[in-house]
């Protein structure tokens, strides 16, 4: 079938590589318009566009494709949309351009976690189980019909950049079987359970604050699924930090969550929390790289006894 393929982001760019090396044949890829960097104003293109113009398959950006893509859109005389992480929401005349419609992949085992952050929210809830779901596109937040899903099991020491990556390949291996069934008419499609649907608000920078009057393993998985945005930070007396790899340890004592409990290059940085504690394996400074924290001890105190300042 002839593809029009919407997407932005790595995660995109592994389903797209999967349909570009399939016997299905992407026409045009749709992606969001490039950024600027705002400290050397460098235009920085998405992961998708790199990919196609390596490919040599034609690149349209829109600021709002409802409004401004449907005329071209429709002039490829596509047979199918698909999109995986494009970042805008596609109104009617985009739907009904192509006979097939639009199907979509989504990175979670859907009805659970409709919503633009999927992946985050599985981990700060702790699931040990992922998946994706290949669904058609309607009007609605991720509630179309379900053609396939397919699941994997966490480590549990996954953050979320590492989760999307295992993702992708289970969704690239998806999106040819769904074309695939489509293609040959023994798609099956199947209505989503509202009883079941579960919904996950968009993480705005602020949600990054570390709430340390929690059990240590749900502070873990909140920071597995902050990282690497928008990040899980708190206030200290060397200013921001942010945690980036934490691990959960055993502690019966009675300190304020947030409490130091140690802080050297020897026995590294532990902090209270409500229930037990949490070891900070890899930790950033205030305008600083990511570090080993027992390397950052090196150079930067922390008192024990003193409090972190989060939620």
């Amino acid at each position: 079938m002839k593809v029009i393929f919407l997407g932005t982001p790595s995660f995109s760019q592994v389903v797209l590589d999967r349909i570009y090396n399939s016997r299905h044949e992407v026409v045009c890829v749709v992606t969001q318009p490039d950024k600027v960097n705002g400290r050397n104003k460098k235009i920085i293109f998405s992961q998708v566009k790199d990919y196609a113009l390596e490919k040599g398959i034609p690149v349209m950006q829109y600021q709002n494709i409802s409004k401004e893509g449907e005329s071209y859109l429709r002039s490829l005389d596509a047979d199918i949309m698909v999109t995986a992480a494009y970042g805008q929401i596609l109104r009617q005349n985009i739907l009904d351009i192509c006979p097939h419609g639009i199907i979509n992949v989504h990175a979670s085992l859907l009805p659970k976690y409709r919503g633009s952050s999927p992946v985050q929210w599985a981990l700060i809830n702790g699931e040990k189980t992922v998946g994706v779901t290949i669904m058609q596109t309607e009007i609605g937040i991720d509630t179309g019909d379900i053609i396939t899903a397919s699941s994997i099991t966490l480590s549990g020491d996954e953050n979320t950049d590492e989760t999307l990556e295992k993702l992708s390949l289970v969704g690239s291996d998806a999106i040819i079987v769904a074309l695939d069934a489509i293609e040959q008419g023994n798609a099956k499609f199947v209505s989503q359970d509202e009883n079941l649907a579960t919904h996950c608000k968009m993480l705005s920078k602020a949600d990054g604050l570390i709430d340390f009057n929690q059990k240590n393993v749900d502070v873990v998985n909140f920071v597995r699924g902050v990282t690497p945005w928008p990040s899980a930070f708190c206030d200290s007396e060397n200013g921001v930090l942010k945690f980036i790899k934490i691990s959960a340890c055993d502690y019966d004592g009675n300190e304020k969550p947030g409490t130091i409990l140690y802080a050297s290059p020897k026995e590294g940085l532990v902090i209270a929390c409500k229930l037990g504690a949490i070891v900070v394996e890899k930790i950033q400074g205030a305008n600083a790289k990511v570090m080993d924290t027992k390397s950052y001890l090196l150079g930067k105190k922390l008192t024990v006894g003193g409090i972190l300042s989060g939620k």
